[in-house]
């Protein structure tokens, strides 16, 4: 898979970060990733859409070593369709959306959330956009 999209966090990852994923998956693409990684290489939250399997699965890198993968079922992407993808950091967790449906919370693995300084979208397919701004921190 390609870089499509790197940010760096000035100050690192609080509460109220948010990325935001549009764009269209091509009619052959099983799958893109996005990484949030810590200053020191470890990768504090790692989310891989699936079509194949109709999954979304969610893990962290420590130490050299994968964690136990978390996968829901939820999925609302199709193949070849436009989708729009937002996670959010809170203090406890990652959320993630997909199409306004919530997909996954995945609780914070990386500690402290300030350590996690970079963000990447991994893709074949063409973003059309790719937002990481920091939000009001009180959503729903």
């Amino acid at each position: 898979m390609a870089l499509q999209f790197e940010a760096f966090c000035s100050g690192g990852l609080a509460p109220g970060w948010s990325l935001l994923v549009q764009g269209q998956s091509n009619s052959t693409e099983d799958k893109f990733e996005i990484n949030f990684l810590s200053e020191s290489g470890d990768i504090a939250f790692h989310l891989k859409p699936r079509f194949s399997s109709s999954t979304v699965v969610a893990n962290a890198f420590q130490g050299g070593r994968w964690g136990p993968e978390e996968v829901s079922s939820v999925f609302p992407l199709a193949l070849g369709e436009p989708f729009e993808l937002e996670i959010h950091a809170d203090a406890t967790h990652f959320h993630v959306h997909a199409q306004t449906l919530k997909v996954l919370q995945f609780t914070h693995r990386h500690r402290p959330l300030a350590a996690v300084t970079r963000v990447q979208v991994l893709s074949n397919s063409r973003l059309a956009q790719v937002e990481l701004a920091k939000r009001h921190p009180s959503w729903g």
